[in-house]
């Protein structure tokens, strides 16, 4: 941690920061939004522009979404697998970054239960079996080896994304993802070892957490991107979540941890608060999401209302537990609730959909304070993930 974390002075969002072996030149992230710019589980110069662009545009550092650790972990069978063939696009992708002067770092995870098995031709994998929402298919629970096959992969993963230079990996753990689903008591119903118990269910994380650790040392940063609260009834909560947060943070293989919420499976909309794109999401699905999107989406896409900030009030109660550097996320659009987050002593703040309508959108915050966000929260580039990620009003 950098040491002007941990006395009276309140950090500077745009001055450098500490994360674990990193120095970034700046507090401000570039969230993880999946971009859907990948072909053939393969980087494109069209990923690559995308991440360039926002490095250009300011940001400290910016993250790789969704990479996936082995085949059967994607949601769409094109999104990036971590494997030997994508080294040479990986390293094209942080040499653009660098360049820049922007680090970059690769979301790394096992979408589980949020796998599309429709699109990937594999079965989703889960803590127990459901007919998953998503792809209207049944998962199939996970088997110890699957658990300690698909651990190894997120070190494997954290390792190919050293040797192409990245400067981090996040181990996603947040949106009932595999980690996030073994972690809630609604979807976990386990009987064995990595059931029951939150100690049990908390087992998946703190062991990738440890995996990952292991296999890149001190080579680069690793973060996690952990849920507070599903947003769902019997999902994992705050109380849960709070503690699991304190034992990553005694494990000590974290340098920081990113809070999130909701579920990609059961509440998407948890974490996108504002406008519900119901009739967006429809015409993006095919046939029978299609159907059942406009029939059921308003119980599914719930619509919260917006507010900056939205997830500060949960994410307060972590950074009174812990003593971790932790990154907030949710609503941040403006100098000035970036220089609050700071004073409440978060050390880093995360960005997503107001990048993508204005990727220069630090740089200009950081020359001219009183700079608004563009980004009306209508949530419409949210469908755009199956066809390319973009605000549809830019």
């Amino acid at each position: 941690m950098d040491p002007t974390d941990s006395s009276d002075t309140v950090p500077d969002v745009f001055g450098p920061a500490r994360l674990g072996p990193l120095t970034l030149r700046n507090r401000v992230i570039k969230a993880a939004t999946f971009e859907h710019r990948s072909r053939g589980a393969l980087v494109t110069d069209d990923l690559i522009e995308f991440h360039r662009r926002h490095a250009a545009g300011g940001v400290g550092m910016t993250t790789v979404a969704y990479c996936a650790v082995s085949p059967e972990g994607r949601t769409e069978r094109d999104q990036i697998w971590m494997r030997p063939e994508i080294l040479p696009g990986l390293r094209r992708l942080a040499d653009a970054v660098h360049a820049e002067g922007a680090a970059v770092s690769a979301q790394i995870g096992h979408a589980g239960p949020v796998a599309n098995a429709a699109s990937t031709g594999l079965p989703a994998l889960a803590p127990s079996g459901a007919i998953s929402p998503l792809s209207l298919r049944r998962t199939r629970a996970a088997t110890a080896a699957d658990i300690e096959r698909i651990t190894r992969a997120h070190a494997a993963a954290a390792l190919l994304a050293a040797e192409a230079g990245f400067d981090a990996v996040e181990i996603h753990m947040g949106h009932n993802y595999f980690t996030s689903a073994f972690l809630s008591p609604r979807l976990n119903r386990r009987r064995d070892g990595h059931g029951g118990s939150l100690a049990n269910r908390a087992k998946v994380a703190r062991g990738i957490a440890r995996a990952v650790r292991d296999a890149v040392g001190d080579r680069i940063a690793v973060l996690a991107k952990l849920n507070m609260d599903d947003g769902v009834p019997g999902g994992f909560r705050l109380d849960e979540s709070l503690q699991v947060a304190r034992w990553l943070e005694q494990d000590g293989n974290l340098d920081a941890l990113e809070l999130t919420a909701g579920s990609s499976l059961l509440n998407p909309m948890y974490l996108f608060r504002g406008d519900a794109p119901v009739r967006e999401f429809a015409a993006a699905l095919p046939q029978p999401q299609r159907l059942a999107v406009r029939l059921v989406g308003g119980r599914f896409l719930r619509a919260y209302p917006y507010r900056e900030a939205f997830l500060l009030d949960g994410a307060r109660r972590f950074r009174a537990a812990l003593t971790m550097p932790l990154v907030l996320l949710g609503g941040i659009t403006r100098r000035a609730t970036m220089d609050r987050a700071m004073a409440e002593g978060f050390q880093f703040v995360a960005m997503a959909r107001a990048l993508l309508r204005e990727p220069d959108l630090v740089d200009r915050i950081r020359t001219e304070p009183a700079t608004r966000s563009l980004c009306i929260h209508c949530n419409k580039c949210m469908p755009t993930i199956f066809s390319g990620t973009r605000c549809v009003l830019a």
